[in-house]
């Protein structure tokens, strides 16, 4: 029967008479009565259904018990189509266009007699065709292209087996249908894995493409990172990843910018030019990585976004952005980026970079060159900076708790969504600071400066022990529309001043120096601070941390003193005695970041 046939005859289903491949559904009604004569009619007596599509079928003329089968099974099922007692046939709701010529046959026994059979064609447009995968330049990154029509979007399924267990993210088809590719990355090296393609339909139907096989390429094992996974037994397993910024590599050229599954096993990677480092590496919300890919031989630095296959998207240079900054009267100039990096909502980037000046300085030879820092908010479109924001023009700078030259050393952005502001964590002024961006509008004032000497107090009898020193990583965990919020970092504690004498941790009669993993509940109007919780430990630099979804924290540290030569992050309980959960060790390199993130996909939780 021809198709544009069978669809002017479609109950009450209008499609567009396109070329389609479809799937011969037969409808034998098996009928009779006792002592009657001549078959009965069907209705209706041919019909043209979508993945998913309902259609009832009648027999006039036969009376008695029915029973209904789809490919001779009784009320069929979900991959073949499932009709009920009473006649109601659905389509499967998952088609696979390679399929689609099988016949499906659906039949009725009533009182044990045949009837005439009922064709019932199911279809898919033609603009969903079979997927096809190829490699990439990484080993561990598959690409998969299927086309698929107007409205559609598509996933891929993948796992060691067909039960699959992981799935990228959807991608939308373009405007008027055609080619979709994906990249497929969270898989481990010379391994087998199996990938087929989800095509979600516009009217919530879906299309599954052909199981595919994929062998991912070998990585030398002397590039791998030394990692081993201790899993202490809890109520529930962890779940995400963990991506890691490496530094330091201890021998020959390891990988430095990782993901790993939680038993520690490499799943992705950015293979970064010999003596680069990640300085860090943050998934954005567009599924790309972004990066201060920094070489540390030559201290020289740009920005990159890259995508999963490790193709650069764009790259920021300190040269490209300082001939910039001249060519619009800018009165600071980025030296070599460090530390971080911050996308925008708005897509802009803040470039965080060192900026040297000349002082004439106490104890210091006339002209001496001070490191400070500066921000330069970056449009990557118009290549052109549009905020710019100076330490020497906001910060003392006789104030110098780690001395000079290396006066500031920010190491963490953070953007503040309630107000369009930025936080900064300046580790050798031992202060977070509020800078007023607003959005781009605000004139950089330090709106607060958190920590010793800053514009906040403790309550009686906790400073200045208990402020931070050396810190990074700040993380707003809640709005601040009140001006009261909590903020959580790892305070490193170098040079920590336990008395109100300014004696200093280490000294042989003072305590001994510690790191915290600590969280502040921090008045914006009344300028208090309060410390809600914190875990003690020690590590000289670095670090990071976090509140995971299910409530417990995640820490990184870089420099244990007890435990040199290895990097370790921890995930515990948030109790007054909190209890190990999980913990990765890193011998050889020193983590300046590991996060827990979902999966490589925004949105997508493995």
């Amino acid at each position: 029967m021809p198709v544009n046939s069978l669809e002017n005859k479609m109950l009450g289903v209008k499609r567009e008479p396109l070329k389609l491949h479809f799937l011969l559904v037969t409808v034998t009604l098996l009928a009779g009565c006792a002592g009657g004569s001549g078959l009965p009619v069907i209705t209706p007596s041919e019909a043209l259904l979508s993945p998913g599509q309902a259609l009832k079928f009648r027999a006039r003329g036969a009376k008695g018990h029915r029973v209904w089968f789809v490919n001779g099974m009784l009320e069929g099922s979900p991959a073949t189509g499932t009709i009920t007692n009473h006649g109601l046939f659905t389509a499967p709701s998952a088609v696979n266009p390679a399929s689609l010529d099988a016949p499906v046959q659906v039949s009725v026994v009533v009182n044990g007699a045949p009837s005439r059979p009922v064709p019932v064609s199911l279809f898919l447009p033609d603009k969903i065709t079979p997927g096809t995968i190829s490699s990439t330049a990484n080993p561990l990154v598959a690409s998969y292209t299927i086309a698929a029509p107007e409205g559609a979007s598509v996933q891929v399924e993948f796992g060691p087996d067909t039960n699959y267990g992981r799935t990228t993210w959807s991608q939308p088809a373009p405007d008027a249908g055609g080619a979709v590719t994906l990249l497929v990355a969270g898989i481990r090296s010379s391994s087998i894995y199996h990938m087929r393609a989800v095509v979600q339909l516009e009217d919530g139907t879906q299309a599954l493409d052909a199981d595919h096989v994929f062998t991912t390429g070998a990585v030398p094992a002397n590039r791998l990172p030394t990692i081993t996974v201790n899993q202490v037994a809890g109520p529930a397993a962890p779940s995400g990843i963990e991506l890691l910024s490496l530094v330091y590599p201890g021998t020959g050229n390891q990988l430095t910018a990782v993901a790993t599954d939680l038993s520690g096993n490499v799943i992705w990677y950015y293979d970064l030019e010999p003596g680069e480092w990640p300085f860090p590496i943050k998934l954005l919300p567009n599924g790309h990585m972004l990066l201060v890919a920094t070489d540390n031989g030559t201290g020289m630095s740009e920005v990159r976004e890259i995508d999963l296959a490790g193709t650069v998207i764009n790259r920021i240079s300190p040269n490209e952005v300082n001939s910039a900054l001249t060519s619009i009267g800018a009165s600071v100039q980025e030296g070599n980026f460090h530390h971080d990096v911050l996308q925008l909502p708005n897509g802009h980037v803040i470039l965080l970079g060192q900026y040297t000046k000349p002082f004439n300085l106490p104890g210091l030879a006339p002209g001496t060159p001070i490191i400070g820092d500066a921000l330069v908010d970056w449009d990557p479109k118009q290549r052109l900076p549009v905020w710019t924001w100076s330490s020497f023009d906001h910060i003392d700078i006789t104030h110098a708790p780690f001395g000079y030259p290396d006066w500031t050393h920010a190491n963490a952005i953070v953007y503040s969504p309630d107000d369009g502001n930025l936080i900064l964590s300046m580790r050798n002024q031992n202060w977070i600071v509020k800078i007023g961006y607003r959005d781009g509008a605000g004139d950089g004032s330090i709106l607060w400066r958190l920590g010793p000497g800053g514009d906040f107090t403790l309550p009686s009898g906790e400073a200045p022990i208990e402020w931070n020193y050396g810190q990074h990583y700040p993380t707003l965990l809640g709005p601040n529309t009140a001006g009261i919020f909590p903020l959580m970092f790892f305070d490193n504690g170098n040079n920590r001043l336990v008395d109100a004498n300014n004696t200093i941790c280490g000294s042989p009669t003072a305590i001994s120096c510690y790191s915290s993993v600590s969280i502040m509940e921090l008045n914006e109007y009344t300028k208090t601070a309060q410390v809600l919780s914190e875990d003690k430990l020690y590590s000289t630099c670095c670090g990071d941390t976090l509140v995971l979804p299910n409530g417990d924290m995640e820490f990184d540290v870089a420099f244990d003193q007890q435990t040199p030569g290895i990097s370790y992050i921890q995930e515990v309980t948030q109790e007054q005695t909190p209890q190990l959960l999980w913990q990765m060790n890193i011998a050889g390199q020193v983590a300046y970041r590991g996060l827990r993130i979902p999966s490589l996909y925004p949105g997508v939780q493995w």
